[in-house]
């Protein structure tokens, strides 16, 4: 990886860590935990997404899948929905700073509230109320690929609805899980 992907991926940390008491974006982690549970948890949807893939990540608050996706992979687009104003400002601070503003749109609604983006992938990693909002979720992606970040719980509603899923262990788990919907 190159000096100015690290050096991206550490300024999102940065204002991650600089924000987090006032916006409540992560636990409290060590920068150790915060790279393995945060942003390698986030990479693993690299080995999913095509080159010059489009994806829309839903109740982004810190920027956790996309961001470390969009520093590390120059092709893709990315759309940021995020329905809380101050973390909406501060994730357009982060695309800011991190180099984005060219790939990257924040969108502060709620996802309901926006006509999904023209995209391949939908990706949600910590939506409060996951499970019950999967129905609506699940309507309002329509034919794009889902890659959600759940527990057993989420697998389960999922496989409840029809939804076949991949269950990848995200590293240095036991029960989170990226579930990549199937074709």
């Amino acid at each position: 990886m190159s000096q100015d992907k690290v050096t991206a991926l550490a300024d999102h940390y940065d204002l991650v860590i600089e924000d987090n008491d006032r916006l409540h974006l992560v636990a409290p982690c060590s920068p150790d935990e915060f790279a393995t549970r945060h942003v390698l948890e986030s990479l693993t949807l690299l080995k999913f997404l095509p080159e010059n893939t489009r994806i829309v990540d839903v109740g982004t608050g810190s920027g956790l899948p996309l961001i470390p996706c969009l520093i590390v992979r120059p092709d893709l687009f990315g759309y940021l929905i995020e329905s809380k104003q101050k973390k909406a400002a501060f994730l357009d601070n982060v695309v800011t700073r991190c180099g984005l503003s060219d790939r990257a749109e924040v969108i502060n609604k709620q996802f309901a509230e926006v006509q999904r983006p023209d995209v391949s992938f939908v990706t949600c990693r910590a939506l409060d109320k996951f499970t019950e909002k999967l129905t609506q979720i699940l309507k309002w992606s329509g034919d794009a690929k889902l890659l959600l970040f759940g527990g057993p719980a989420l697998r389960d509603a999922m496989n409840a609805k029809g939804i076949r899923v991949e269950t990848i262990l995200l590293p240095l788990s036991e029960q989170r899980y990226l579930l990549v919907s199937e074709s």
